[in-house]
C-alpha cells in the first residue's frame, strides 16, 4: 500500500527513532542508514526533512531514485528499498534483510534507538553468532594436525556406536561424515570433528568441558564434590550421567523374586538434558561452559547461549532448531539423540513416567533445565510449577545463586545485595543489558546474565520492554512495580542491613 501524505505528517511528528531517520538530502551516510535498518528491523528514511522534523522539501527525480537504488545495490548483500515521492518529501522504505549481517563500504552498522552505530569487533562477533552467520561446528580448525592430534580410540568408539559395518579408510569416513574435509593431500578437521575425536579437546577449545558439582543443601556454599570432564563429547555425556548416578539415591521395590531399582531422579530425562546441553551450547562463548549441579532439592543442567535463533519459550519442545548441526548429526549417528526436535518432549514425558515434578526450562543468556526428585520414602513429588527465587548472599561481590523449590510458596522475600539495588535503581530508566551490567560493575557478561538478569526477570523485579522479541537489538530492561517496592523497602531501613 503506497504511503500517504497523512502518514508522512505523522512520521514527522514522531521524531527519529529505531525505525525512522530524517535527512535533508542524500549524503555519504545514507548507505550507513540503510545498512543499519537492514541489520535490525527495517525502517524508513525521510529525505527532505531536518533533524527536528521540519520539512525543507526535496525534488523527486529519476536521478535521485537511481542514486538511492545504486547505494542499496552496492551494499553486501544488496539492501531491498522502496523509493516513493510524497508531496515535497521522498520516503525511502528499507526492508529488514533476510541475509544478515549487511555491510556497506564503511563497515557494518545497526540501529540503536534513534542513532546508527558502527559495530565494534565484539559486537560484530556477537551479531554473527546470534544471526547464525558463523557455523562453529562446520568451521575448519586451523591448528589441528591430522594424524598427530587425532585419537583413534575415540573414533573407534564412535564407529562402534554408530553401527557402521566394514568401515572404509578412516580418512574417507571422516570426510563422509563431514568431520573433516580434504585440501589436496591434507585432511583438515572441522571444529565439530575436533570436539569428538581430538586427543586433547581443551588444547583447541578451553571452554569445551562440563563441570559437575555436588552441593550440600540448596546453594553452593558447601561443595562436596566437583569434577571437570573434557574427554570429548561422547565421553563427557557418559561421565556426567555417571556422576549424577553416583551422587543421587536409589530405592528398591521387591516384587516376587525381582528387585526393581527406583532412582531419585528421572535418569533418562537427565541424560537427555546433558546431551542437549553439550549439543546445543554456544561454543563461541569462550568464557563459559556446561554445568551439571546437584543440590539437596534439585538438579540444574545449564549451557551458555540461551535458545537458538528461531526458538522462543512458546515454541520450545515443538520445533527442531539446531545451533550445531554437525554435532547433532554425529550424536544422532551414534544413537545419542533423535533428530525430530523431541528432546524437551521426552524429558517431560520421562519425568511424568518417573512420578517426579515436570522439569522447568529457561532460556535467557543460559539455557537451563531443572529437575526435582521423587520422594523415596513413598510419596510422589507434587505436580506443581516450581518457582525460581533469586537468592543473593549478604556480602558484596559474592555470586548470586538461584534457589528453586518444588513447593508452592505463598510469599517470597529475596535477600538483596548492593549489586541488586544498583541494578534495580538504574533500570528505573529502561536500559540495555550492557548498561545494566556496567551499573552493577561486573565484567563477565555470562555471570551477569545467569546470576543477576535472568533471576530478577524470573522473580518479576525486572521486565523486558519488548517481551515478544527477547533477543531484539532494541531490547531494554526496566524495574517493575515489585522491583520499585524492593527499593522503597531498602531505603526505609534505617540500620542499612541487608533485608
Amino acid at each position: 500500500m503506497p504511503i500517504r501524505q497523512e502518514d508522512v505528517d505523522i512520521l514527522r511528528q514522531q521524531g527519529e527513532g529505531s525505525k525512522l531517520e530524517y535527512k535533508e538530502a542524500p549524503s555519504s551516510s545514507l548507505a550507513r542508514e540503510m545498512v543499519a535498518f537492514a541489520n535490525t528491523n527495517g525502517g524508513r528514511i525521510l529525505l527532505g526533512v531536518r533533524d527536528d522534523g521540519t520539512e525543507v522539501g526535496l525534488k523527486a527525480t529519476n536521478r535521485l531514485s537511481a542514486q538511492v537504488q545504486d547505494l542499496a545495490r552496492n551494499c553486501d548483500p544488496p539492501v531491498k528499498v522502496l523509493v516513493e515521492p510524497v508531496g515535497h518529501v521522498v520516503v525511502v522504505t528499507v526492508h529488514e534483510s533476510e541475509n544478515k549481517p549487511v555491510q556497506c563500504r564503511e563497515g557494518f552498522f545497526w540501529r540503536q534507538g534513534s542513532s546508527t552505530q558502527k559495530l565494534s569487533r565484539d559486537e560484530l562477533r556477537d551479531f554473527f553468532r546470534i544471526e547464525g552467520a558463523i557455523r562453529f561446528d562446520y568451521s575448519v580448525c586451523p591448528s589441528f594436525r591430522y594424524p598427530r592430534d587425532f585419537d583413534r580410540s575415540k573414533y573407534d568408539a564412535w564407529v562402534q556406536r554408530s553401527g557402521i559395518s566394514n568401515p572404509n579408510r578412516v580418512e574417507d569416513v571422516l570426510v563422509n561424515i563431514e568431520a573433516a574435509e580434504r585440501d589436496g593431500k591434507r585432511l583438515l578437521f572441522r571444529n565439530g570433528g575436533v570436539l569428538f575425536f581430538a586427543r586433547n579437546v581443551r588444547h583447541f577449545f578451553p571452554q569445551a568441558y562440563v563441570t559437575c558439582l555436588l552441593a550440600k543443601g540448596a546453594d553452593k556454599v558447601h561443595i562436596l564434590d566437583r569434577k571437570d570432564f573434557s574427554g570429548g563429547i561422547l565421553a563427557d555425556i557418559e561421565d556426567c550421567h555417571a556422576f549424577v548416578g553416583r551422587n543421587t539415591r536409589l530405592a528398591y521395590r521387591i516384587q516376587g523374586l525381582q528387585r526393581e531399582e527406583i532412582p531419585e531422579y528421572p535418569m533418562t530425562a537427565i541424560r537427555e538434558a546433558i546431551t542437549n546441553a553439550v549439543m546445543h551450547r554456544d561454543y563461541l562463548e569462550a568464557g563459559a561452559n556446561v554445568f551439571v549441579e546437584i543440590y539437596g532439592d534439585r538438579i540444574e543442567i545449564s549451557d551458555p547461549g540461551g535458545l537458538p535463533k528461531g526458538l522462543t519459550p512458546d515454541t520450545l519442545g515443538t520445533r527442531s532448531v539446531r545451533r550445531n548441526q554437525l554435532i547433532a548429526d554425529l550424536l544422532h549417528r551414534a544413537g545419542f539423540i533423535e533428530k525430530a526436535g523431541t528432546g524437551i518432549y521426552r524429558m517431560r514425558q520421562e519425568a511424568r513416567k518417573h512420578g517426579s515434578a515436570e522439569p522447568r526450562f529457561q532460556g535467557e543468556g543460559f539455557f537451563s533445565a531443572t529437575f526435582w526428585p521423587l520422594d523415596l520414602e513413598g510419596k510422589a513429588a507434587p505436580q506443581v510449577t516450581p518457582q525460581v527465587i533469586p537468592h543473593v548472599t549478604g556480602q558484596t561481590g559474592e555470586h548470586a545463586t538461584e534457589h528453586v523449590t518444588p513447593q508452592v510458596t505463598p510469599q517470597v522475600t529475596p535477600q538483596v545485595t548492593p549489586q541488586v539495588v544498583s541494578l534495580l535503581a538504574a533500570a528505573q530508566t529502561p536500559l540495555s543489558r550492557s548498561q545494566l551490567q556496567e551499573a552493577v560493575g561486573l565484567k563477565d557478561r555470562v555471570h551477569f546474565l545467569r546470576r543477576y538478569l535472568q533471576p530478577l526477570l524470573t522473580v518479576g523485579w525486572l521486565e523486558m520492554t519488548i517481551p515478544a522479541k527477547p533477543n531484539s537489538k532494541d531490547q531494554r530492561y526496566r524495574t517493575t512495580s515489585a522491583g520499585l517496592e524492593v527499593l522503597r523497602n531498602r531505603a526505609g531501613e534505617s540500620d542499612g542491613d541487608v533485608h
